[in-house]
């Protein structure tokens, strides 16, 4: 989800990837379990002392101590730790009396789970990838800090404008759970949908497809010529969604949506869930699927695709960084909006997933908050947001940011995807509000099971439906509901 997410050799996309992701995007190792969460959010502990608050100043706005240490986690997927080192200098040029610790790690989970318990967490996370802990266990057990302090500051680079008014739309909303105050900054915004490479596509004669029934013609030409239609990460197969859950939001609307996220009796028996998922299944029974593809990780599923052996994948943006020591020079990697079913879809083609991804979260117990957030606060600057496009060819968080960088082509192909969008943008919250269900039961029992054939539509529906129901009568668990 990652994964959201980015994700390196463990997938989680989960975020950027993790959904990362993952960051979107990521793991290789099972997603914890609640109750495992909840003893991680749970516990007291004790900790040692907050740093205590420094002089707040026009260039330190958050009254950060200017002696005290900070500590940075950052998740190490597909975006690599490059980009936060590069911020991590800065800090320490603006507080030169500071040595940042910083580290890198795809365990998040069970490298924090502990530390958490005994009170004494690091001051600012990336909490991506396949051990990303539970956004919604944190909050419900109050583990996090408000962020609003961060988004009422100056920005970095414009005093005059507060950080909250610098973000993409959306942003903000992400980090709120039941309207609440915001817990987490997602500093990635990736763009997810249907990803390939255009070279191939026209090879073939073909136009990307709008309807399924040319969604079906292409994969036939591409089989006719030893390429399979579709691949994507069988052992992850909560990537799936990143492609089928907007196609569900195109063909029913996005109260279809809502009413899953929702965990609403029923919402996964709507007639446009059933319909998508027959559509995806009949890739999977016309032999349109990539041999093999229930066994592939993320990346030996996107180093195919890179190969030419599948024509579409389904994945998030950070898949240009993450592949890009097997995507050829002239692959030209594109995006497009999920294919939808017909005319009678109830949003245009072109509708598309894009949201926050890479959710970075400080603490509540930590020793130095204000250190955390003025970190993110120099992460959302320009020349950091820059930075970051740069180097690992997504967008940020920072509404813009873009001025004067040469665009990748699947970067290009983003920002064209978000404007033939428009306001058709659609932001699944599964993956954040219940990552267990969401990876576990929707993607893995669910989904994965249907793509490898071993459940029908019907049975996998009835499945799914049954995982949400648990969730819904989980007392164990808080629940969140659009507003």
């Amino acid at each position: 989800m990652g994964s959201t997410s980015g994700e390196n050799t463990t997938p989680e996309g989960v975020g950027r990837r993790d959904l990362i992701r993952r960051s979107a995007a990521l793991g290789l190792i099972a997603v914890p379990t609640m109750s495992f969460l909840s003893a991680c959010a749970s516990s007291g502990g004790g900790g040692g002392e907050k740093a205590k608050a420094g002089k707040k100043t026009a260039k330190n706005p958050l009254g950060v101590n200017d002696t005290a240490q900070m500590e940075f986690v950052l998740f190490d997927g597909g975006f690599g730790k490059e980009y936060a080192q590069d911020a991590v200098k800065v800090y320490e040029r603006d507080f030169p009396k500071v040595k940042v610790k910083f580290s890198a790690t795809q365990k998040i989970q069970s490298t924090l789970q502990p530390r958490f318990n005994q009170g004494n967490p690091p001051d600012l996370i990336d909490n991506s990838g396949a051990e990303q802990m539970d956004m919604g266990v944190l909050v419900g057990k109050s583990q996090l800090a408000d962020l609003t302090p961060l988004l009422d500051a100056p920005s970095y680079d414009d005093p005059n404008k507060k950080v909250r008014d610098t973000l993409r739309p959306g942003i903000v909303e992400m980090g709120q759970f039941d309207g609440s105050p915001v817990w987490i900054m997602y500093y990635a915004y990736t763009v997810y949908g249907v990803w390939y490479s255009q070279k191939l596509l026209d090879s073939l004669g073909e136009k990307y497809p709008e309807t399924w029934d040319e969604m079906l013609k292409v994969c036939e030409a591409a089989k006719k010529k030893g390429i399979a239609g579709w691949t994507y990460a069988g052992k992850y197969p909560y990537y799936i969604p990143f492609s089928l859950y907007p196609m569900i939001g195109k063909v029913g609307g996005r109260q279809v949506l809502d009413a899953i996220d929702n965990l609403e009796p029923n919402a996964w028996k709507h007639p446009a869930v059933k319909t998508c998922f027959e559509a995806y299944y009949e890739l999977y029974k016309k032999g349109y699927i990539l041999q093999g593809t229930p066994g592939l990780d993320h990346i030996q599923s996107q180093t195919a695709w890179a190969k030419g052996k599948a024509l579409f994948i389904p994945n998030g943006s950070w898949v240009e960084n993450e592949s890009a020591n097997v995507i050829p020079g002239d692959f030209n990697l594109a995006v497009s909006a999920p294919t939808g079913i017909d005319s009678s879809d109830k949003l245009p083609f072109g509708t598309i997933w894009a949201s926050g991804g890479e959710p970075f979260v400080v603490p509540a117990k930590a020793k130095n908050p204000a250190g955390g957030m003025e970190q993110l606060r120099i992460m959302l600057s320009e020349a950091s947001s820059k930075n970051f496009t740069t180097k690992v060819k997504s967008l940020t968080a920072l509404n813009g940011g873009t001025t004067g960088i040469s665009l990748t082509p699947g970067l290009k192909s983003g920002v064209a995807a978000l404007e033939k969008a428009g306001n058709n943008v659609l932001n699944p919250r599964l993956q954040d509000w219940y990552v267990q269900l969401q990876k576990e039961k929707i993607g893995v029992a669910g989904l994965g099971e249907m793509m490898a054939g071993r459940l029908t539509p019907a049975e996998a529906i009835k499945k799914i439906q049954g995982f949400a129901d648990e969730a819904a009568k989980d007392t164990s668990i808080k629940h969140y509901k659009h507003q």
